[in-house]
């Protein structure tokens, strides 16, 4: 998302008085808004979360009243900041490395130990393309990053590109500084946190090392929109689909589909409901998919 030098008008600052839950009038434009700029459909049932994220934005911003903060949405930019803001406040998750373990113990265990056979016989170049689709802070790509560095051989013999995005430029810009809190590093084995982390004691923060650092990068995408990447080996799409209905799910899969090369796999997380989308791949876990080699 890149930032553009106009700046939207301005909305008058008033006090702000204390407000309960937007109406149901309310949440309906909201979610219409919501839904056009993003494809994440909110639903009936987020009618207190949303009231409570917004009045968050109110108290920011200075802005007075549901309504006001409305109408100032709907002048701002889709790659204005406070659209950034707004949608991390009523897109936010938990976020962790090693989240899953299931997944990273296949990761490990079988993918990579593949890779590597595959490599030394001649089948595949020395060469991993991975994509965590929606990376949040990075924790899903740095990840991937601290197990391919301890467990593939001769790294330094591979070309890796471990690409993460987000539609939010603030968590964009969060993965890019590779620091990650106690409780995001809590499952990170204690050898990857020694061997691949600086660890700031005053702060409570690790900071990732140039070991990981070089396999990643990380940029600003809404999955609606195609990303203009060459097919990768890998695909981490979880925890987000949750967000979107039938309609923009699809066209999510559709983009994620075109980006898997042949013989490729994509990891869901337990909650997308994605099977039907990919009735054509190899479903070889409950969230393992694999495009056949030939289509």
């Amino acid at each position: 998302m890149i930032l553009h030098d106009a700046i939207a008008p301005l909305v008058p600052v008033c006090p702000v008085v204390p407000l309960k839950e937007v109406t149901d009038q309310q949440l309906a434009r909201y979610a219409e808004l919501i839904y056009r700029r993003t494809g994440i459909r909110v639903s009936p049932q987020k009618k207190t979360l949303l009231s409570n994220r917004v009045r968050r934005r109110l108290r920011d911003t200075g802005i007075a009243g549901f309504d006001a903060y409305y109408e100032h949405l709907t002048r701002l930019r889709a790659d204005d900041p406070e659209w950034d803001e707004f949608l991390q406040e009523i897109t936010t998750h938990e976020t962790y490395l090693f989240r899953d373990e299931t997944h990273w113990d296949w990761f490990r265990a079988a993918f990579l130990p593949q890779c590597a056979a595959e490599a030394r016989l001649g089948s595949r170049p020395y060469s991993l393309r991975i994509w965590s689709a929606a990376s949040s802070t990075g924790d899903e790509a740095f990840t991937a990053a601290c197990c391919i560095a301890a467990c593939l051989p001769n790294l330094a013999r591979w070309q890796i590109r471990i690409l993460g995005t987000d539609i939010g430029v603030g968590a964009v810009a969060q993965a890019k500084a590779a620091r990650f809190s106690q409780r995001a590093m809590r499952l990170v084995p204690k050898s990857y946190q020694t061997r691949f982390f600086d660890k700031d004691a005053s702060a409570e923060l690790w900071q990732a090392r140039s070991v990981l650092t070089d396999l990643v990068a990380f940029r600003q995408q809404n999955l609606l929109e195609a990303l203009g990447e060459r097919p990768f080996d890998l695909v981490f799409l979880k925890n987000v689909l949750i967000y979107f209905d039938p309609a923009s799910k699809q066209r999510v899969v559709q983009n994620v589909r075109s980006l898997i090369a042949p013989g490729g796999l994509l990891v869901a997380g337990p909650a997308e409901g994605i099977g039907d989308l990919l009735k054509d791949y190899v479903r070889l876990q409950a969230w393992l998919y694999q495009r056949p080699r030939k289509q």
